[in-house]
């Protein structure tokens, strides 16, 4: 990549940075259950849920999409190329830098710290395909989770809103465990497999792969804690009169 379209590549992820400022601010004009204007700590963090839901859409069907139309860049995960991969990756480095800012000025650092490592992992992972142009066929994949986090967001917001439809809460309950599987552990796992196997062990392969068995402590983490929270309750430590405002961590 060129100096050129390194700078373009920047000027990218500072406008997705300010799109997601936009939603930010409309989404204040939204109208909030009365679970959430009843409590003030809840406020931020259904706004900022909606900003992530809304990055989770376009960017899950976006990776979804860009592979199903171009199916030939499985084949080569590490050199493979597309624009609308690379706009891909920029578009979500913008939201990953976005949300953090959003966490830090917002106050909400220790209450979101987990947040705060996954977006420095993705930015500094994403800021590495960028310059290079390599592995932004696996970032693709890797953004195929965003699916998976439309379910994981919903299930967030009818757990604040106090949803009076328990049925619907269910339903999405078992939706959300099926797409975290499809969409988040299996591309997970099968990079993992990949990156073990064929890349090599220096450089950013070396950096790239260790942000990738990190990211899989934390996915299993928090997999362990959804389990439990949803389908074994009785199993849940320390969790008598949680609120809800302390499991942001389930989204992302």
């Amino acid at each position: 990549m060129g100096p050129g379209w390194r700078t373009a590549s920047a000027a990218l992820v500072g406008g997705s940075v300010a799109i997601f400022g936009g939603l930010r601010r409309a989404a204040l004009a939204l109208p909030r259950p009365d679970a959430v204007r009843s409590r003030p700590s809840r406020v931020w963090r259904w706004r900022n849920l909606l900003v992530s839901f809304a990055h989770s859409v376009l960017a899950g069907l976006w990776a979804l999409f860009s592979l199903w139309h171009s199916p030939e860049l499985l084949s080569d995960i590490q050199d493979g190329y597309s624009v609308s991969g690379h706009l891909l990756v920029c578009f979500s480095s913008g939201y990953f830098i976005h949300d953090s800012l959003d966490i830090i000025f917002n106050h909400q650092s220790r209450s979101s710290w987990e947040y705060l490592v996954h977006h420095t992992m993705a930015i500094s992972a994403f800021v590495s395909l960028i310059i290079t142009g390599r592995f932004l066929v696996a970032a693709m994949l890797l953004l195929l989770v965003e699916v998976s986090n439309i379910f994981l967001t919903v299930r967030m917001l009818l757990k604040m809103s106090n949803v009076p439809s328990p049925a619907l809460y269910e339903a999405n309950k078992y939706v959300n465990l099926v797409m975290y599987f499809v969409f988040r552990l299996a591309p997970q796992s099968y990079l993992t497999w990949y990156f073990l196997r064929y890349v090599e062990v220096q450089g950013q392969g070396a950096f790239l792969t260790a942000n990738l068995l990190l990211l899989d402590a934390m996915i299993l983490m928090y997999f362990s804690r959804l389990l439990r929270s949803d389908f074994f309750p009785s199993l849940r430590k320390g969790s008598a009169g949680r609120d809800v405002d302390g499991e942001k961590f389930l989204i992302d």
